[in-house]
């Protein structure tokens, strides 16, 4: 596991390693921060904050400056390329008034289990069928559990937990027992929302005998 000296960049929200990441940045110290980001070929590390800052963020490379506004702010894509646990917190590093520290980069142990990943995967269909999101997300497309995670509705205190996973299996077998879960209450939901549809409408109801 290597250890850099990165800048910060904290927000409310879990980056998945691979995943694209859209971003206005408007406050002068994070303008400084991805200037220097592409004035010296350097990433930036997202910290997860969440009433505070937490252990674990995401290490993003900058992308793309998709439009400079002439306040200095900036639309920019960015991507995660791996997760890190943040060893030390310095609130101005030298010389800049961004925050930074000392990060250890993740390992990512890809150990697909293929009868897991089927189970996965079927689970996931029958959720997005529930939703009616067929057409809004295509599951055969993904090929890890990264690309699934924001779709299941995980809530950020999961999203971080399953950031800090370094093996793809226990990732799958998170996600498999959220939806197992999840999907029960789903399916109630939805049967609720049909029914609250139905009033005010004529329904038709056959007789009773007695």
């Amino acid at each position: 596991m290597s250890k850099i000296y990165i800048p910060f960049f904290p927000l409310q929200l879990v980056a998945f390693p691979g995943e694209s990441l859209n971003l206005h940045v408007f406050e002068p110290r994070y303008k400084q921060l991805v200037n220097d980001c592409l004035n010296n070929d350097i990433t930036f590390v997202i910290p997860v904050y969440d009433k505070e800052l937490l252990d674990f963020g995401s290490e993003m490379q900058v992308v793309k400056v998709v439009k400079r506004y002439p306040n200095g702010e900036m639309d920019i894509t960015t991507k995660c390329l791996t997760a890190v646990k943040i060893l030390s917190f310095k609130q101005e590093m030298e010389g800049k008034w961004y925050a930074g520290g000392l990060v250890e980069r993740l390992e990512n142990n890809m150990d697909v289990q293929p009868e897991q990943w089927q189970k996965l995967r079927i689970l996931a269909k029958q959720l997005m069928s529930t939703l009616k999101m067929e057409e809004e997300f295509d599951v055969d497309l993904i090929t890890d559990s990264f690309q699934l995670a924001h779709k299941l509705g995980l809530s950020l205190e999961q999203e971080y937990d399953m950031l800090q996973m370094q093996s793809e299996s226990q990732r799958q077998t998170y996600m498999i027992q959220h939806i197992q879960r999840a999907l029960p209450l789903i399916v109630e939901m939805e049967k609720a929302k049909e029914k609250i549809k139905m009033n005010g409408h004529f329904q038709h109801h056959d007789p009773l005998n007695f």
